[in-house]
């Protein structure tokens, strides 16, 4: 993933402020954001948009980031012309099993809330 890409992120968080503060982070690097209230929310708007990304927090009222995931896995293994959409999963609960439960669950990584522009360039950089 070239981190000088006009992205397209899907960030699923329910969270207002949170929203604001990574809408501003991320769109000092030029990229677009589209922001979804709760996982249910997410889900549909995958279904009907193209993302290069997206950021998903882990809990949300209606469906959490996991379930999300799940439905979003779903959909990619029924269609398989829209491929895999790195998902990272967003939350302020980084303890030692997070990582590997995240990645089991169908995510690609995980980033630390509160949210680190350094760190979500270095896991792109590391996205393929």
């Amino acid at each position: 993933m070239n981190l000088d890409d006009k992205l397209s992120i899907l960030l699923v968080e329910d969270n207002e402020l949170n929203q604001r503060l990574m809408k501003i982070s991320l769109a000092r690097f030029n990229y677009n954001v589209t922001i979804a209230v709760n996982g249910l929310e997410g889900v549909q708007m995958f279904s009907n948009q193209k993302f290069d990304l997206i950021l998903m927090d882990i809990m949300m009222p209606v469906m959490d980031g996991f379930e999300s995931t799940k439905k979003i896995r779903k959909i990619e293994s029924n269609n398989p012309m829209l491929g895999h959409i790195p998902i990272i999963a967003f939350t302020a609960n980084t303890i030692n099993n997070d990582r590997e439960k995240c990645i089991k669950g169908g995510m690609d990584d995980i980033l630390e809330k509160p949210f680190d522009i350094i760190k979500f360039r270095k896991i792109l950089s590391l996205l393929k």
